[in-house]
C-alpha cells in the first residue's frame, strides 16, 4: 500500500494560511514525489467561527449549522455527540492551532445513517476464465454541528 521515502524526501506536512478577498483559506499538504497533495482545505469568512476536528480518525473542517457525512459512529439518530479533538479553531478571526489539540468541544446532533456510492470490485485471472464482480457500499453517519466552544 504505502511506499518508503525516496532519497532526499522528508515526511512532513505543511499547514498554510492564505488570505484571499477577506476570506482565510487553510491548507494542509503532503509532499508526494515532488507534488503537493492537499489533505484538506477550508475557506471561511474571517468573522465566522469554525474548527478542524478529528472525527473517527479523519480530519473534518466544521462550522455551526453545517451538515456533513462522517465515518460510521455508534450513536443513534437524534442523539448528541461531543468531539474534543480540535486541531485548529477560529473564533471571529482569532485562529488557534493546537499542539496537539485545542481545549474546547464541538457538539453535533446525529441525523442518521447514510450509505455512500457503490464501489465495484472486479477480480480476474487472465487466461483462466476466472472473473468475479463484487460490490460494496460504505456506511456513514450524517451529523449536524450545533455548537463550537473554544
Amino acid at each position: 500500500m504505502g511506499r518508503g521515502l525516496r532519497r532526499g524526501e522528508k515526511k512532513v506536512s505543511v499547514c498554510g494560511r492564505v488570505l484571499v478577498e477577506n476570506r482565510i483559506r487553510y491548507l494542509a499538504v503532503w509532499p508526494l514525489g515532488g507534488i503537493l497533495r492537499v489533505l484538506f482545505s477550508y475557506t471561511a469568512n474571517s468573522d465566522t467561527m469554525y474548527a478542524v476536528v478529528e472525527i473517527a480518525g479523519t480530519q473534518v473542517a466544521v462550522a455551526p449549522k453545517q451538515t456533513l457525512r462522517v465515518p460510521l459512529l455508534e450513536q443513534k439518530a437524534g442523539e448528541t455527540v461531543e468531539f474534543t479533538n480540535i486541531l485548529l479553531a477560529s473564533d471571529n478571526g482569532k485562529v488557534t492551532v493546537g499542539a496537539p489539540f485545542v481545549k474546547g468541544s464541538v457538539k453535533a446532533t446525529v441525523n442518521g445513517e447514510v450509505r455512500g456510492e457503490k464501489v465495484l470490485v472486479f477480480h480476474k485471472k487472465r487466461r483462466k476464465g476466472y472473473q468475479k464482480l463484487n460490490g460494496h457500499r460504505q456506511s456513514y453517519t450524517s451529523i449536524t454541528i450545533t455548537d463550537i466552544k473554544i
